[in-house]
């Protein structure tokens, strides 16, 4: 971001997946609509696109932002508008942040 002189980074958080079963797509947080407006001049960068049910909720939020993706599945390409490597849809791919459990229900309020 700093090489590009971009100042302004954000997330958006959406939950598709639990474990490795997909289901739904839903937002968990959203960046500033303010900001992002419609989308232009925004560029959205994800690590997969898989079935693209993610990147179709996240387009339909800012249509005119350019997606960009390292790895892109068939069924998910259409969402993407530049990939680095196409894998065929039943490939699994192991990212570092994926071989452990990540999130753990909260004890507080379950007693």
């Amino acid at each position: 971001a700093r090489e590009l002189d971009i100042r302004t980074v954000d997330t958006i958080s959406i939950k598709s997946y639990d474990h490795q079963a997909q289901s739904d797509a839903r937002v968990l947080k959203s960046p500033d609509v303010g900001i992002m407006g419609d989308g232009t001049g925004i560029l959205i960068i994800d690590d997969l696109v898989d079935s693209g049910k993610t990147l179709e909720v996240v387009r339909a939020m800012f249509p005119k932002a350019h997606f960009a993706t390292v790895y892109a599945k068939p069924k998910g390409r259409p969402q993407v508008d530049t990939f680095i490597t196409e894998v065929s849809q039943d490939t699994w791919i192991f990212f570092p942040w994926d071989m452990a459990l990540q999130y753990v229900e909260p004890y507080r309020g379950k007693d």
